[in-house]
Formats: C-alpha cells, sequence, structure tokens
C-alpha cells in the first residue's frame, strides 16, 4: 500500500479557518485529519500541502516512522509552528487510515479505551448579550442546562489576540477591569453552583503583577484552573508565579507547548496540575498519547485544548479514551453550523449529558464530506471577530 494523494482544505469556522486534510492510497484507503491553527491559518495551509507532498509513495501504515522521519526532516525550520501543525493533521489521518484498514477505532490503536464516554467541558458559550455580569450569569446557566458539568471562559477581556498598530499596552487591568472580571467570575459561579467547574483563562494576556493578584482574588470561588498565568517561553518564570499563587488554585498550561521535548521542563519544574496539549499542534494523536504517558509519571492529568474544528473533537477523544490520567476535553458550546454538515456521522449526536460517547466504527468513525466544505471556503480576508 502507498500513499498516492494529500488534499487540503481551508474551511470556514466559527470563530478561525479549520485547515482539515485527507490522504489518498493505491488500495482506495484513505484516512482524514486536521491541522487547524491561527492566526495565519493560510501558512498551516500552504505547510499541510507540502508536508502531504513529503509522503507520496510512503507507506500510511508505518505511521511512527512517518512522524519522525517528517519531524527530523522538518526540524531544521524549527521543531514547532507551521510545519508541526501539518505533521500533526497528517499523523491523525494516517491514524484513522490505519485504523479503518484494519476495521477497529483509533482508541484500539492508541491501546485500547479506558472509558468511551468523554467527560466535556463547555467554552465559546458567551456569544450573547455583553460582558456584564447577567448575561454571563444566564448564559452560563444554559450550559447547565444542557448537561454540562464544566465550564470556561476568560473574565478580563481586556484586550484582543491581535494588537494592530497599537503596542503600548502592558497587559495591565485598571482597578475597574479587576474588579468587572471578579464580579463576572463571581456571577457565574452563582449561576452554577458549588459542584460545578469553572476554568479561568487568561490567554497569557495579562502581566505577572496583575496575573498573580487576580488568581489570589479568584481563589475564593473555588476555580478549577487558571489557565496560561504566563507565556510558555520560560518554565522558570511559571514556576515562579506557581510560587506566588494560592495552593489551592491549579494551573493549566500546554495549548502553546509542543511534543515530549516541550513539555519536559514544565513536567519537571512541578508548575502544573493539568495540561492542555492541542491535538492539531502538538503533533497528532500519537504523539499527544506519548506526552500524556509522560504527564502521568508527573501526576498530571490531560484536558486537551480543542476549540477546533470536528476532526480535532474525535481524536482528541480518542486519545482522551486511551489515557488513564484524563480529565476533560474542550468543546465548542457554539459552533457554526455546517461543524456536522462536513463530517458522514454528527457530533450532535454523539454529545449528550455533557459527554462525547465514542463510536466502535473503525478509525476516528467518519470521514469528509468534500462537496460541503467546498461551501464554506476559508476565510483570507481580516473581519472583526475572525481570526485568520
Amino acid at each position: 500500500m502507498k500513499i498516492t494523494e494529500v488534499k487540503v482544505w481551508l474551511v470556514e469556522g466559527v470563530k478561525y479557518n479549520w485547515t482539515l486534510l485527507k490522504i489518498y492510497t493505491d488500495t482506495g484507503h484513505t484516512g482524514v485529519g486536521e491541522a487547524t491553527n491561527w492566526p495565519g491559518s493560510p501558512i498551516v495551509y500552504h505547510a499541510a500541502k507540502h508536508v502531504g507532498e513529503r509522503i507520496i509513495g510512503l507507506d500510511p501504515m508505518k505511521t511512527d516512522f512517518i512522524w519522525t522521519k517528517l519531524y527530523r526532516d522538518l526540524n531544521w525550520m524549527g521543531p514547532y509552528g507551521a510545519s508541526l501543525c501539518a505533521i500533526s493533521g497528517i499523523d491523525m489521518a494516517l491514524l484513522d487510515l490505519k485504523g479503518k484498514v484494519l476495521g477497529t477505532p483509533c482508541y484500539e490503536l492508541l491501546g485500547g479505551a479506558f472509558r468511551k464516554d468523554i467527560l466535556l467541558y463547555a467554552n465559546y458559550w458567551f456569544t450573547g448579550g455583553g460582558h456584564n455580569e447577567a448575561d454571563y450569569a444566564a448564559q452560563a446557566l444554559k450550559v447547565k442546562e444542557a448537561g454540562f458539568t464544566g465550564l470556561k471562559f476568560d473574565p478580563f477581556a481586556h484586550t484582543n489576540y491581535l494588537y494592530g498598530e497599537d503596542l503600548s499596552s502592558n497587559l495591565t487591568l485598571t482597578a475597574e477591569q479587576q474588579d468587572l472580571a471578579f464580579n463576572v467570575s463571581k456571577a457565574v459561579r452563582d449561576a452554577v453552583g458549588p459542584e460545578f467547574d469553572i476554568m479561568i483563562e487568561t490567554h497569557a494576556m495579562l502581566n505577572y503583577r496583575v496575573a498573580v493578584k487576580m488568581a489570589q482574588r479568584l481563589s475564593a470561588l473555588d476555580i478549577t484552573w487558571y489557565e496560561e498565568p504566563a507565556g510558555p517561553e520560560s518554565a522558570d518564570n511559571l514556576r515562579a508565579m506557581r510560587e506566588r499563587i494560592p495552593s489551592n488554585v491549579s494551573i493549566c498550561v500546554g495549548e502553546r507547548h509542543y511534543t515530549r521535548h516541550g513539555i519536559r521542563p514544565v513536567l519537571e519544574k512541578n508548575i502544573c496540575d493539568i495540561m492542555m496539549p492541542d491535538i492539531t499542534r502538538c503533533g497528532g494523536p500519537s504523539e499527544m498519547k506519548r506526552m500524556a504517558t509522560m504527564m502521568e509519571t508527573y501526576n498530571v492529568l490531560l484536558a486537551p485544548h480543542n476549540p477546533n474544528g470536528p476532526l480535532s473533537t474525535l481524536a482528541s477523544a480518542h486519545v482522551c479514551a486511551s489515557v488513564p490520567n484524563f480529565f476533560r476535553q474542550e468543546f465548542m458550546f457554539n459552533d457554526v453550523p455546517w461543524r456536522d454538515e462536513v463530517i458522514t456521522h454528527p457530533i450532535g449526536d454523539m454529545v449528550n449529558n455533557g459527554h462525547l460517547h465514542l463510536s466502535d466504527r473503525p478509525g476516528l468513525g467518519v470521514d469528509l464530506v468534500e462537496e460541503e466544505m467546498e461551501k464554506h471556503p476559508g476565510i483570507l480576508a481580516p473581519r472583526p471577530g475572525f481570526y485568520v
């Protein structure tokens, strides 16, 4: 069996483009994957096309060989970034293809299932109304009524992911903004009750002083984790912050830490309780499984970052099924209506009572619907609220 072609699509998502791909073989077997990242999705799209060309003629069943070859070959460009997104998508598609050839789900290829009902937490549930206590509380209650038992949000929202031409911000919060962030968070806690998991996101967009101060205030709300209080550049900075943040506040990092090599210093310094690698950029399902095993040796839980497309959701769930140290998986509570139209088995049918229920269908359990993807081409021109 040989790989004959790799097709790549850029598809409009709810906040940014998805990069979806499909591998074809000379035996007619196929596999689907996702390499989504942003901003710069056109860069990821072209990287995925290029990396796809590099595997033509290879045996798709040699999944670890292909991962290692691509990682080593492209390491000269740097071990992370767009090339690793492409490797992640290719790895996902190869695992899907292998499962379909062998007639078994991906979680079986990853070692077998500890569970098939994957506990989710909701993100992107706050798309209606304004940044105020009443609107956040009302929307949080809808998440609970839908059967979820956990949610995540950024109560600060003081800056944009993209700075434009103004770089004068020192990533601070005024006293009024600090009070608003706390009051919004308290309103959410009051709405969902004490047994509900609340994850607080900072996007690493608070300076050291304010990040620590807000963690101290939010600790009173029994938050489940405090996410990315500092960026991924320095494990020493994170370690110093861990020492000043209250001990009852768990730290979660990992969406910008890639491969087992990238998480090693974080684990060795005992910085976090939970890690959230993203399957479309950390190296794919094969590497996420290796990362989760490494995390287990430090008693750190896996909670995959997943504000992506449908294949990311499914592939992450297969990894979560296959590891003992799973906590929760991120899920986009509000999404584009074509999320379930671009795949052959709707995710909406798999999600119930705050869990994603994995089937025993081979591979990831779905295929891509090409004509539906082509109806929703990726957005290439900047527009408000959408990150190209």
